[in-house]
């Protein structure tokens, strides 16, 4: 992880071409040719169909034939298609090994909400009909596909489907009443948005609808009976609140949660895979989570600091630990062996103390901020 890496990928951002006024036509024309990366090469592609809307099937050549994975992909519920996101849909099913399905769900304004989670519910419900088992099956989505992904098992639970057997959600956008504190104290240090365009994206997916409703902005939702949770964002970004506010959440309704930020990174900064360090760890520990969940993983020894006292947890698992939520930060500086053979960091590039306040269970509610560990009473 380099500063210089990081700092690329930021001017990237900040001196990409703005046009004035763009059409609908020309945003989504933009955001696809900036979006866009080469998908792997060990990785097929093939158009199909899932509850009633097109989709791609992207099949590593490695997949195990076990674990099947439900990709919905960010935009603002506006932009994007499963086309714009192959690069890092390929890249979380071929480092996971799994067979993963990207669904082409109704966009706004032509479909505002609840379009999106109707299309991601059918799709889910879909590939039960199927016969995928539902302990074989996990969902992943980025931005605002990451808050779909949650809306997406909100509405499975209230339609009695089985839960999946987890969900990775990178930057998630879970609330369009914009009320995360981030929105204001991370203006400077967001390269990408600001909150004039996020609030534009709101207004085009609620058509005057209540951004409050827990299936358009799921902090507000109750989060009990989802399964175990990997939530990833950056700290430059608007919506870094939205990812620790979800996270407290769930951690208060009782779901198995683990919250990753890692410094000095954009939004989505894993589509920055192969150029910036920090989004293939991200990538890899996403996909670990979601071999381990579906049981087609081996366990993988971590490194992380944690970000109170810089000291390595014993080992990464995937095991449950229902009884809190742990935010680990990845240390600066590579791993060095210690007595008895574990790993850490070395002690110049330990990860700095995160700030945090205490966690509200309430919706709205003062959020964990970057807590080291937020313990239920």
């Amino acid at each position: 992880m380099t500063r210089k890496q990081r700092e690329a990928v930021d001017a990237l951002h900040r001196n990409a071409p703005v046009h004035p006024n763009p059409t609908l036509e020309e945003q989504r024309a933009g955001f696809a040719g900036a979006l866009s990366r080469p998908r792997p090469g060990d990785v097929a592609v093939r158009e199909t169909e899932l509850g009633g809307r097109p989709a791609l099937d992207l099949t590593p050549a490695t997949a195990t034939g076990r674990g099947r994975l439900l990709y919905l992909h960010g935009g603002g519920y506006v932009l994007g298609a499963p086309g714009t996101h192959t690069g890092i849909t390929g890249q979380l099913a071929s480092r996971a090994r799994l067979r993963t399905t990207s669904l082409d769900y109704r966009l706004a304004p032509e479909h505002p909400f609840p379009a999106a989670v109707d299309d991601g519910l059918a799709a889910y419900r879909a590939l039960l009909d199927e016969g995928v088992r539902p302990e074989e099956l996990v969902l992943a989505g980025d931005s605002a596909g990451g808050g779909l992904a949650v809306a997406t098992l909100v509405a499975a639970r209230d339609a009695g489907l089985p839960q999946p057997a987890g969900a990775v959600v990178f930057s998630p956008w879970v609330d369009l009443t914009l009320g995360g504190q981030s929105m204001s104290t991370k203006k400077d240090a967001d390269p990408i948005f600001t909150p004039e365009a996020i609030q534009a994206f709101a207004t085009h997916y609620l058509a005057g609808q209540d951004p409050a409703h827990p299936l358009a902005s799921p902090v507000f939702a109750d989060l009990r009976g989802l399964p175990p949770l990997l939530v990833q964002a950056g700290s430059n970004e608007l919506l870094l609140d939205d990812a620790v506010r979800l996270a407290a959440r769930a951690a208060a309704d009782d779901v198995d949660v683990t919250l990753r930020v890692w410094a000095q990174v954009p939004h989505v900064f894993q589509n920055h895979f192969g150029h910036l360090d920090e989004a293939d760890e991200a990538l890899d520990e996403a996909a670990r989570f979601l071999s381990v969940r579906v049981g087609a993983g081996q366990e993988t020894p971590g490194v992380w600091a944690d970000v109170r006292t810089g000291a390595a947890p014993p080992r990464w698992t995937g095991t449950r630990d229902g009884d809190r939520l742990t935010v680990w930060q990845r240390a600066r500086g590579p791993a060095v062996p210690v007595p008895g053979g574990a790993a850490r960091p070395e002690r110049r590039g330990r990860a700095a103390p995160l700030r945090s306040t205490a966690c509200s269970s309430g919706p709205g509610g003062p959020a964990a901020r970057r807590a080291a560990r937020v313990r239920q009473g």
